[in-house]
């Protein structure tokens, strides 16, 4: 089709962007022909690159909605000649003055090219045939001209968005962790300076309130990978130094699988194995620690983890798969409680590769919870460091 228009009609001056735009519009296309609406996607994607905003796209959209078929081609008509009232219907009723403005921006952004009739009226004249042999309006080659660079601008705007979504990941499970441990620490009355770490959670807290930069989250995570690993050691120490001076006779075991855990030899708040109830209070370690120490459990729970419930349910399921017997089960919940005792089992699945007998593990440790020589805390706090 046949295209003799450069310059713009009316008042408005021809400057050197222009020329530009019009020279490149008529360059050497590297993709004949490519689907409108996939290609319109990766403009929406890569729309930060080339300037232009959503309403910008929505007047974009509503132009490709006019050129018929599903692809566009060069060696077919791509010039566009809507009526500004057909426009603007397909643009959701927008402002005749809106839509000169979102135009002049997908021009000025090199998606469209005008071409201009001689009194400014979008028309097209039709040969014998009835073939359009010469069209006014806007011309849609530039995307097709440029149908490469808008692809590879899409695949670097999705990878930026995903580093970006992944870096906040990041951050928002550090400082969930590095909270919940904190108020772990507190509820089981650890010494530390517990308060000034949740200070420092707060600041980070109020920075992510805003749309932050992939530096500034890159920024908040150099805070708290440290300080995470700080409070995870700090915590460590205390449960460990608690242990040592709280047990009074040197344990030996000839289980060689007993050093996976390192389980303390506490004695579980003064109380013995008759006290040890089915029907025991919570556990002081957190449920939300479990789970993200012993993530291998996960899978086996259809519904998810959310209560102590869902753990002994699970950890009850999965025993016999590990070969743990009902006796060996029902002895550990009677010596441990229903809660310690999943724990347990969960821990052991998480190391399952390290342990050869799990059964006889379980009843190993089963024997030190009845002279209340077992806790959970340090084996928990083992898994979660080597996470």
């Amino acid at each position: 089709m046949e295209r003799i228009a450069t310059t713009p009609f009316g008042q408005r001056p021809m400057t050197a962007g222009l020329m530009e735009r019009a020279q490149q519009a008529q360059g050497r296309v590297q993709v004949t022909h490519i689907d409108k609406w996939a290609l319109f996607r990766d403009v929406c994607t890569a729309r930060h690159a080339y300037g232009v905003t959503d309403r910008d796209l929505t007047v974009l959209n509503a132009l490709l909605s006019f050129h018929q078929g599903k692809t566009l081609s060069d060696n077919e008509t791509l010039i566009v000649f809507p009526s500004n009232r057909k426009l603007s219907e397909r643009a959701h009723g927008m402002a005749e003055s809106t839509l000169r403005r979102h135009l002049a921006a997908l021009n000025a952004a090199g998606l469209i090219q005008r071409h201009d009739s001689p009194n400014g009226k979008r028309y097209a004249a039709r040969g014998q045939g009835g073939d359009v042999v010469r069209a006014f309006g806007f011309d849609l080659r530039p995307l097709l001209v440029r149908a490469k660079d808008i692809a590879y601008a899409a695949a670097e705007a999705q990878a930026a968005a995903d580093r970006l979504r992944r870096l906040r990941e990041d951050v928002v499970i550090l400082k969930r962790d590095a909270l919940k441990l904190c108020h772990y620490a507190q509820e089981t009355g650890a010494g530390g300076d517990w308060s000034g770490y949740e200070a420092q959670l707060l600041t980070v807290h109020k920075q992510m309130r805003r749309k932050l930069s992939e530096e500034a989250l890159r920024d908040l995570l150099s805070i708290l990978t440290p300080l995470v690993k700080d409070i995870r050691l700090r915590l460590e120490t205390i449960i460990m130094d608690g242990t040592d001076s709280q047990n009074e006779r040197h344990f030996q075991n000839s289980n060689k699988d007993s050093s996976v855990f390192e389980p303390c030899l506490e004695k579980a708040k003064g109380k013995g194995a008759a006290d040890q109830t089915p029907d025991a209070p919570d556990p002081t370690v957190p449920l939300g620690l479990v789970v993200k120490a012993c993530p291998d459990i996960l899978p086996y729970a259809q519904d998810g983890i959310r209560r102590w419930g869902d753990l002994v349910n699970v950890a009850d399921f999965v025993r016999g798969m590990m070969g743990i017997s009902p006796d060996a089960w029902q002895r550990a919940v009677d010596a441990m409680g229903r809660e310690v005792a999943a724990i347990t089992v969960v821990g052991i699945l998480q190391r399952i590769s390290d342990i050869q007998n799990p059964g006889g593990y379980l009843r190993a440790l089963t024997q030190k919870a009845e002279t209340g020589g077992f806790s959970p805390g340090p084996m928990i706090m083992a898994l979660l460091n080597k996470s």
